[in-house]
């Protein structure tokens, strides 16, 4: 840890840093650079192949897009994601790549230090946040040009690292070390503090301001600590203008709250399986390991298992031809290996010769109980219940963000405060062009938290959370 994120955290100041940003994967990477100075320009000579959006870029040449009206820059633009800043910086960093094109971005960057604002990144992980913890030779679902930063592309690292794309797609590993590489190319390490744990954001009513003034934010309180190299846990209580939420959702494993649901052998990442394999717990002479789910973390383990031999039988609630299934959704071509597990799920079942030895699907399958002695007891489709001796049970039906360190676990914040916060489902609610809750001020949300969930998209929003940060700056008096 250098001496100035010391200082940062061991600080009693009475002077608040502007901007706290909880959360190290691409989200905050990408924020922690925006704010760093870093401001995108479009090119003089570039020519965007979308004839409205040319238009509206050629009215304010020599003007960077985070001082350009968000709203009217990307009013028209249509494409793979609900947020209207999402898909204009997608667009202007990958001009016509939906339409399998290669038009390079219509941005340059200039490193401007007088606009930089001091803030501090904060997370559990290295940066790369989620990246780190998910088995390194998985492949990427998205392909790997769609998982770059701004003005760093993926196959040009992955060139100079003398690695390359699988089918037009990276691994797991590649990425979480690109992130890190990029924190440091960038020249941004001084800004992130990594084994850091949030354990409370609070905040108050502001002071009255004098008249005239703007309204000011309140000043938020954000406590947690640090485990350090020898192990030790460093606390940490720091003031912020305004806190940045970009966690992601990986934090709290979503559970079938089921009896035997808390038995040792059951348990809701992939990680599992992988430490069972190296120690021999799962072996192809084991009993199966019941894998339930049917998204793709429950395809991706279906897949491990498989490269070792290891028998499986996968249950899911799900019909096998249901047009929701994720599997419908991915083009055959890009993703042959989970068109290979679906299309197992589909033609195998319990009640027929298996053309796959070592995998039984259970489609339309309800997991009622676990039993001590590792029996899992179903209902199928009939009513009827069935048993099966399993060696290890992954429970993998998607995860929620942890956000228990803020006042009543965030609820308040949601579109639908009265039911569970969902990245897909029930995002923090936000203004779309700056990312700021709609219920509190000074409080902003990017990635799954605000309903972006691709690393594609994720960098929209901290385009507008830097555009409104900047404006709040500027509004500063002297």
């Amino acid at each position: 840890m250098s001496n100035r994120r010391k200082d940062h955290l061991g600080a009693c100041s009475s002077e608040p840093l502007p901007v706290i940003i909880i959360g190290n994967g691409p989200s905050g990477i990408c924020l922690s650079y925006l704010l760093s100075g870093y401001t995108p320009y479009v090119r003089p000579d570039a020519i965007h192949p979308h004839p409205l959006l040319q238009r509206k870029l050629s009215e304010a040449p020599g003007v960077s897009i985070m001082d350009q009206d968000l709203d009217y820059l990307s009013e028209g633009l249509e494409g793979r994601c609900q947020s209207p800043v999402a898909l204009l910086f997608d667009a202007l960093l990958r001009p016509d790549t939906d339409f399998g094109g290669s038009v390079e971005s219509v941005l340059t960057w200039r490193h401007q230090k007088e606009r930089a604002i001091p803030h501090l990144v904060l997370g559990r992980n290295p940066p790369g946040g989620a990246w780190h913890s998910i088995e390194g030779s998985m492949v990427t679902l998205s392909q790997g040009e769609w998982m770059g930063l701004p003005d760093l592309q993926v196959k040009d690292w992955m060139c100079k690292k003398r690695r390359g794309l699988r089918n037009s797609r990276a691994t797991a590993g590649d990425i979480a070390h690109y992130y890190s590489d990029y924190v440091i190319k960038k020249d941004l390490s001084h800004n992130f503090v990594s084994n850091a744990v949030v354990t409370a954001v609070e905040w108050g009513t502001p002071e009255p301001s004098s008249p005239g003034a703007q309204d000011p934010s309140p000043l938020f309180q954000v406590s947690g600590f640090v485990t350090t190299e020898d192990q030790s846990q460093q606390s940490f209580s720091l003031s912020a203008r305004n806190v940045v939420l970009a966690t992601g959702t990986s934090d709290s494993p979503a559970r079938l709250s089921i009896p035997g649901e808390a038995l040792p052998f059951v348990h809701h990442d992939l990680s599992a399986l992988e430490a069972a394999t190296r120690a021999g717990t799962v072996s192809p002479s084991s009993d199966p390991v019941l894998i339930i789910g049917a998204g793709l973390s429950a395809a991706d383990a279906v897949l491990y298992a498989r490269h070792y031999n290891v028998p499986v039988i996968h249950a899911f609630r799900r019909p096998v031809d249901d047009p929701g299934l994720v599997f419908n959704q991915l083009p055959k071509m890009l993703y042959p290996e989970y068109h290979k597990v679906h299309q197992m799920m589909r033609e195998q079942s319990i009640l027929s010769p298996s053309p796959y030895e070592g995998y039984r699907s259970l489609p339309e399958h309800q997991l009622l109980l676990l039993k001590e002695d590792r029996q899992a007891v179903f209902r199928d489709p009939q009513g009827l219940q069935k048993v099966f001796g399993v060696a290890l049970v992954l429970v993998l039906i998607g995860s929620h963000p942890d956000l228990s360190f803020l006042p009543g676990a965030g609820a308040d914040l949601a579109v639908d405060p009265d039911q569970p916060l969902s990245a897909k489902r029930n995002p923090i609610e936000v203004d779309p062009f700056t990312y700021q809750s709609i219920h509190q001020q000074g409080l902003y949300a990017v990635g799954p938290l605000a309903g972006d969930n691709f690393v594609r998209f994720v960098q929209g929003g901290a385009l507008a959370v830097a555009s409104s940060l900047l404006r709040k700056e500027a509004r500063k008096p002297p």
